[in-house]
Parts: C-alpha cells; structure tokens; sequence
C-alpha cells in the first residue's frame, strides 16, 4: 500500500493506482474526458491535470501513479487556469452548436464548460465543418464534433478487434476517421455502436429515424405496429433520471400507447418464437450430424463481424432471422391475416436497444418481396426523445400492459435474451426438455450467466451432454474462434454478442459518462432487471407459451418446417471490406 496526500486528506491505494484512482477514494473528484476505464487511459486531453508537490510541470493524473508521502493538489489557481485553457482550445476548434446538437445537456465536454466557468473562447481554431459520413443505415459521423479523445478508436479496437477508426495526419491537421478517409458503408464496421456509447460529444451518434416513425403515426391509412425489445425496458428509465438498472415495462408500454402506436408488443414473444426455431435447430443438427458448432445469430454487429473477418464460420450460423425480424416478419403475414388488415398498409417499428438493427433491417435478405420485415428501428436513446417531444411525463405513469392478443404473451426465456448468457439459457430450457422428454428445473443452466469475456460450460441433457461457450465482445469472439481453428476448443453450440455484456450494453442504450462507468457496471445492473422480470413470470420457458403454440397450430406448422423457414430463416455471405 501507497500513503499520499491528496488536498490535505491523507489516502492509501495499492501500488500501481494512479492520481485518479486515489482522488475518488479520497472523495474527490477530478474532471476528465479522454479517460475511460480500462479502455481509453492516455492521458491525451489533459484536463485532469493536477500538482505534484516537488515536480516541474502539471500531471495528468489518470496516467500518473502514486508513490509513498506523494502531495498532490487539485483545486490551485494554476490547476485551474491550466484545465480552463485546456477546454477552451478544445472548443476553440469544436463545433458549439450546442442547442441543435443530440448530444445537448448529455454531452461531457458541455458539462465539463459549465464545471469550469467557460464563457467566452479567448481562441479561434480550426474546424472542417463539412465532414459529415451519414451514407450507412445505421451511424452518423461527424467530424466538426470530434475532440480527439481517442475513445472511440480503443473501443472500436480493444473490445471489438475491428480498428475502424483511427489518428490520421498529425499536428493541428489531426483527425479520428476510417482507413484512406473512406466512408463507413465501404469498411467493416459491425455498427454496433459501442464508439457511439463511449464518445463524450456527438461526434458519433445513431441515424435517426423519429421523424420517420412520427409520420408513419400520422397517417391515417397506415396501422402502425411497435415491438420493444427486452433489454430496452432495463434502461430506458435512466433518460428520465432513474437509476441505472430501474425497470421500466408498464411505465414503457404505457409511454407508447401514448404516442399513438396501433399495437404495443413484446419482442420476448419474437424471442419465443427464436427459440423454438434455434432449438430445434440445434437438435436436428446434433442428431443429423449438421455443422457444429452452432453459433446464434442473434446479434446483428457479431454477423457482420463474422461475415467480414470470419467467412469460413458463416456456415455455423444459425439461420434463424433475429427476434426482431421474426416479430417483423409474423406481423404482416400470421397477424395481417388474422387482424383482417392488409400488410402492406402495416408499418412496423422496432425499438431496440443495438444501433447496429438499423441497418439489420435494411439488409435485402430480410424482406418477403416488396414488404420489409421491419420498417424502421428506434433505439432506446430515440424513444426516449420522442416521448418528450410528445410532453409525456415519463415517471408519473402509470403502468400499463402490451397487447395481448394473438401475438401478446412470452415467457421468462424471452425477456432474459438481453443479457450476455440469455440467448443460451433460453435456448437450453427448451432444448433440454425436447431432449429428454421431461420437464427440466428453468433455473439449471446459471453456469452460462455473468460478466466473462467467454463463459464455458458442459451441459447434461439426459443421456447426452452439450458443450456449450457464451462470448460477449467481438475481440472476445475472435479469440475464440480462433482456438476453434486451430483444434484447441470443441463445442456444440455458442453464443455470440457483439456487445460487451449482450443487448442491455447496445450502442442505443443511454450515454452514460466515463465518470458513472468508473463507479457502477451498468452491463450488470441492467441485466439484474431483466432477471427480475424473468423470476416474476409463471411461464419461463419459450414452448410453454401457449401463443406460440397456437402460432404452429394454426399457421406455421412445425418449428424448422417449410412455412417457417420462408418467414423466419435466412442467409448470410462472406463480405469484403474496403472495396476498390
């Protein structure tokens, strides 16, 4: 252990803690915004810059550590000055239209301004505003916002092993873009939005489809159908000052039948419906000796992952289309017929908490003819902006129900599928029931739960046992496909999330700053919520939900069979990056 002084209040860290680490246990705070947690510590913006009693110039105390009988001060007039003219360059340069930018009254660099008394910028820097890349479905990047803190940069490349982004040129002529200044539709960008979590202005942020949504909900001649996604229910409440992690089902359902939606579903019934078809995917594969390992398709950022980096698995995807497309795809075929109205006045709208869905939903293999599955996905982030715009006091609802007709009910293995883990879980309860032809405890396969990078285990289902790997985080995923490659793992089936911590850590989610993430693991709070809901339920496995069962019955026939292959399956195809 270390003994420092830190403003006259005497601390002690572990070796190797930094200035940072020991001002927060002091209860001090110091203000930074290059710095992320195990991602991004570079000390580059040097707006943590402190005093070192005995040291010739200021240390930037995210990357400096302690040493015994250290005298540290943070608050002196030459600390002050140094993180005001800091800041001040950096807007000097920085495009301040802070009232029309997305990122207004959540943006770090605006909060750090305000902290320091920044009225006037003494400087006038140089700022290309015209760089602005909104070609793909999915990401807007603009280059008038970016700050250069490099988060985006060692997220893209630490946790997701894609290194899309990166420092070009040098001097006052730096930026932060793709490869040769390219486009992102023309790089491997999985869109999973984990650059946009992390980056403190809004330099990068979702293409949004509200506008869209609004004048679908106008339009008489339309029936408008909304599904929200489970993980969205785990975090929505944090954009009206509710704690991370607080569960917001009725609240959110409450919120959209405000907004004027036809129907309010669940995708957990989607979910349901992914399981059955995922199941008994895996059984026919396992009893039929088809491709093995397995690997969820689930995630649209890990497909994407897999069809640039990895082409040679593309045959271990499941074929399932995700929950969401499902939901898209049975709205305007099963539910069309049923409700008596014709899907091509249905207009579909997914809320979502992954970035990455957006441009899922424009792929071309997810459409039947000239009717898309889903017409257009709103992020958690959207949602909540469009429930103020229509002046609806959020936390003063009360809680509803989403519809329960015909598509309305789902099960406890459907809400779980927004955590890391879930997906399997929910798959597992299923599978181990057809397989041993009894009813197995919901609550056996626990072991594929938590926060690992890549979680392993073997499960026994009657007389057979399924070895089994759940990977959130693409640079998580590589790994391991890599010890497949090369003979040193074996499994039959695996879990891909392209996200850290699955759907509840989606690129949509809400910003939460670097600060809260040093403190709380957001991942894991939002997933406790979802594991609440699934506790709560009576029914907690997908093929005991009696509406998915009356969806075979009546419509669908068999899981894997032919109808639902046409509606519920699809492909995928190796891609090129970087085209010439």
């Amino acid at each position: 252990m270390v003994k420092l002084t830190i403003d006259n209040v005497l601390v002690e860290v572990e070796v190797g803690a930094t200035i940072l680490d020991a001002a927060k246990k002091a209860g001090i705070d110091i203000p930074t915004l290059c710095y992320l947690k195990e991602v991004n510590e570079i000390g580059a913006c040097r707006v943590c810059q402190v005093e070192v009693q005995g040291a010739r110039s200021l240390a930037a105390a995210c990357v400096m550590p302690v040493f015994d009988g250290m005298v540290v001060t943070t608050t002196s007039k030459k600390v002050r000055d140094a993180r005001k003219a800091t800041v001040e360059l950096i807007l000097s340069a920085h495009n301040r239209d802070c009232l029309t930018c997305s990122s207004n009254t959540n943006c770090e660099l605006q909060t750090i301004a305000e902290e320091l008394g920044i009225r006037e910028i003494p400087f006038e820097g140089e700022n290309d505003f015209g760089v602005i890349d909104a070609s793909s479905a999915a990401l807007v990047r603009d280059q008038s916002k970016c700050i250069l803190c490099g988060r985006c940069v060692n997220v893209c490349k630490k946790l997701q092993a894609s290194s899309i982004l990166d420092f070009t040129d040098r001097g006052i002529a730096t930026k932060i873009s793709p490869l040769f200044n390219k486009s992102l539709t023309e790089t491997p960008c999985l869109y999973c939005g984990q650059c946009v979590s992390v980056c403190p202005t809004a330099a990068l942020r979702e293409k949004e489809a509200i506008d869209t949504v609004w004048e679908a909900l106008e339009c008489p001649d339309t029936h408008v159908v909304v599904q929200a996604a489970p993980a969205v229910r785990a975090a929505l409440g944090e954009e009206f000052g509710l704690p991370v992690g607080t569960r917001v089902t009725g609240k959110m359902v409450a919120a959209l039948k405000r907004l004027g939606f036809d129907k309010v579903y669940d995708t957990n019934f989607a979910a349901d419906l992914t399981v059955m078809e995922e199941g008994h995917e895996l059984i026919d594969r396992i009893k039929n000796g088809g491709v093995l390992p397995m690997i969820t398709s689930c995630s649209p950022g890990w497909v994407r992952f897999c069809e640039f980096n990895y082409p040679e698995f593309i045959p271990n995807l499941s074929s399932c289309k995700s929950p969401i497309q499902m939901f898209g795809a049975i709205v305007k075929s099963y539910y069309a017929e049923k409700a008596g109205v014709d899907p091509k006045k249905i207009f579909t709208v997914a809320v979502a908490p992954c970035i990455s869905k957006k441009d899922e939903a424009a792929r071309p293999e997810l459409a039947n003819g000239d009717l898309r599955d889903v017409d257009a996905v709103l992020t958690t982030r959207e949602l909540a902006k469009m429930i103020k715009q229509a002046s609806i006091n959020f936390t003063a609802l009360a809680d509803d129900n989403f519809d329960q007709d015909l598509l309305g009910d789902s099960s406890g293995a459907g809400v779980i599928f927004g955590a890391t883990g879930g997906v399997m879980e929910a798959a597992l309860r299923t599978v181990g029931d057809v397989l041993t032809g009894t009813e197995m405890p919901p609550l056996s396969f626990q072991n594929v739960r938590g926060l690992s990078g890549i979680k392993e285990a073997e499960i026994a289902l009657g007389d057979k046992k399924i070895k089994v790997a759940v990977v959130h985080g693409t640079a998580n995923a590589a790994a391991l496909l890599e010890k497949i490659k090369s003979g040193e793992a074996k499994y039959d089936f695996i879990e891909m999330m392209a996200c850290g911590g699955g759907c509840v850590g989606g690129g949509g989610q809400p910003r939460v700053s670097a600060e809260t993430r040093r403190t709380i693991d957001i991942r894991a709070e939002r997933a406790k919520a979802l594991y609440e809901e699934d506790n709560s339920l009576t029914v907690r496995k997908a093929h005991q939900n009696p509406q998915i069962k009356k969806l075979y019955d009546d419509y669908l026939g068999k899981p894997n069979g032919d109808k639902a292959h046409k509606l519920l399956h699809t492909t995928y195809a190796a891609k090129e990056a970087y085209p010439i």
